[in-house]
This record gives structure tokens, sequence and C-alpha cells, in this order.
């Protein structure tokens, strides 16, 4: 399974601490927040799944398989 590696606080933001996540949620959450919004908040993926394209999206993907890739939105 790929991974990489996200910052909860973006680097720009000073934020130094990373979590694995896969890559198309990766994208998906830099397509629906800013580096300020990131900033905001935090490291809460609670927040995070709160919002609600990232739960529509959740929802989708709950039922792929671990290897699962498609493209994401511009």
């Amino acid at each position: 399974m790929r991974i990489q590696w996200h910052h909860p606080v973006p680097k720009s933001k000073k934020g130094r601490s990373t979590v694995p996540v896969h890559p198309i949620c990766h994208k998906t959450i830099h397509r629906n927040f800013t580096n300020t919004e990131l900033a905001r908040i935090g490291d809460d993926p609670k927040a995070l799944r709160d919002d609600p394209a990232i739960a529509k999206f959740v929802r989708w993907v709950s039922g792929k398989p671990p290897d699962f890739h498609a493209p994401t939105r511009s």
C-alpha cells in the first residue's frame, strides 16, 4: 500500500510533525482546505472528518480496497 506523509499543520505555517495518509486521501485534504484552514484545524482528524465534503469522501472511499487509487478532481 502506498502512503504519503501529511503535515497536519502545513510546513508554510511552521508545522513539523507528519502523519501517514493514503495518497488519494492526502489529495482530497489539500483540495478541500487551504493551508490557513489546515493550520487552524491542526492535528485534529475528527475536525477534518466532520467537514461535509470530507465526510462524503470517507463514506465513498471506505468500501474500497487498501490499494485503491483513482484520480481526484483538480
